[in-house]
């Protein structure tokens, strides 16, 4: 269905009873060229490359309950490519690109803000962290620059920048961050897919995999036995629960990362800003409500909840940075299950069952990763060779000692 002012306008005066479905609802086929299992962000974002780009269009998408219920709904919508490992910093270079053009590639506003990112130092050693890091962003193009005091009371005269503890001595600025809707982003892949003739089958969990002599031919779900030449696995924070089903043993912890939204006040965050004496950050979305989050629950979960210690810690962080906002209510809370990989950097590769595909371990990068990570994925998927900026994320670096610790921010196991 084309969208246009008039169309709007048409549908209200009639009761807004002549919109169509924005996808179809079909039943599973006996046989598909691939399937996706996870009708997530990364998901959804894959079945649009593979259709889009390679012309493969036999494709189906496994989602257990609905399109988008996972982590794509379950974030603070930050996107940003202020990564400096080899590795990341080249493939959010290019997610970042992908952002730009997200909204005329699938011709639905995904309402991508780039109203600018702030990081918050507040040691001198901080300062220099992040001036090194900016150097890094600006070497590849994508601009950033360190700001000092002066510049952040003016931008931001809310921040408390002679906090007793925490005083800010200045921040890295990135002006093309900002934010993207989650919902909006996972409409705008699903239509696009749909239209080009990938079947999206909602309600249709995987509970095996059929694998004859090293190589996978299918999958068992709820919904019937599904055979296809090549499957790929987007399932996030499930992705070691999915991945046991085909004998695989991930080096992935699933962790529950909580996010908050408060009721909707007057416009006065411009930017999207963390705190850079504790995990936090926050935006205010174009409805009015402050949204944001920290850190981890820190315990295994693959509940999409957390707890209130993690609540208090968050609030605290918020408070220290920000004081005006202890007048805010919360409105609500919601928590995504996290696939944290160990060196904080995530894999997009096959595995050694042939046919079979994985992409998982996004720990915190997971939203702002879509566009590129579908990309990638699909390229894998379709020619069976790494995309060039997504080559370094291969599962046997543990193996070879090629890791991508990204500010140390993977898993912590326990040893027992």
């Amino acid at each position: 269905m084309f969208y246009s002012a008039f169309e709007i306008l048409k549908q209200g005066l009639t009761g807004n009873k002549g919109w169509k479905p924005v996808w179809r609802d079909p039943a599973p086929k006996p046989e598909y060229d691939v399937i996706i299992i996870g009708g997530g962000g990364h998901g959804l974002a894959t079945a649009h490359y593979l259709a889009k780009t390679y012309g493969i269009t036999n494709v189906a998408v496994l989602e257990r309950g609905y399109l988008g219920g996972g982590n794509i709904g379950r974030n603070t919508t930050i996107v940003r490519c202020d990564y400096g490992q080899p590795g990341n910093s080249e493939f959010y270079s290019h997610s970042m690109k992908l952002w730009e053009g997200l909204s005329q590639d699938l011709n639905y506003n995904v309402m991508h803000s780039q109203r600018g990112m702030l990081q918050l130092c507040h040691s001198d050693e901080q300062v220099a962290s992040y001036r090194k890091r900016a150097n890094m962003i600006n070497a590849r193009g994508d601009e950033a620059q360190i700001i000092d005091r002066d510049t952040i009371r003016k931008r931001a005269p809310y921040i408390d920048l002679d906090n007793a503890r925490f005083p800010v001595r200045g921040g890295l600025w990135q002006k093309r961050g900002g934010t993207a809707r989650h919902d909006a982003v996972a409409w705008g892949y699903a239509r696009s897919a749909d239209s080009r003739g990938v079947d999206l089958i909602q309600n249709c969990a995987v509970t095996g995999f059929d694998i004859t002599d090293g190589r996978v031919t299918g999958v068992q779900t709820t919904r019937g036995a599904i055979k296809a030449k090549k499957i790929g696995m987007a399932v996030a924070g499930r992705s070691s629960e999915v991945g046991a089903m085909a004998g695989l043993r991930l080096p992935i912890e699933s962790h529950v990362l909580q996010a908050f939204v408060t009721e909707g006040i007057k416009p006065f965050i411009d930017y999207t800003i963390s705190f850079g004496m504790g995990h936090f950050y926050i935006n205010q979305s174009d409805k009015g409500g402050l949204v944001f989050g920290g850190d981890l629950d820190m315990y295994n979960s693959y509940a999409q909840r957390g707890n209130l210690p993690r609540v208090e810690q968050v609030a605290e962080a918020g408070m220290a940075m920000i004081p005006a906002i202890g007048k805010a209510r919360q409105l609500r809370s919601w928590g995504g299950i996290m696939d944290m990989s160990m060196d904080g950097s995530p894999f997009i590769d096959k595995t050694h069952i042939d046919g079979l595909f994985f992409n998982g371990g996004w720990c915190y990068g997971g939203f702002k990763a879509a566009p590129a990570s579908g990309a990638a994925f699909a390229h894998l998927i379709a020619t069976g060779q790494h995309a060039s900026f997504a080559a370094k994320f291969r599962l046997d670096r543990y193996k070879t000692g090629h890791l991508i610790d990204e500010g140390g921010h993977g898993a912590s196991p326990k040893l027992h």
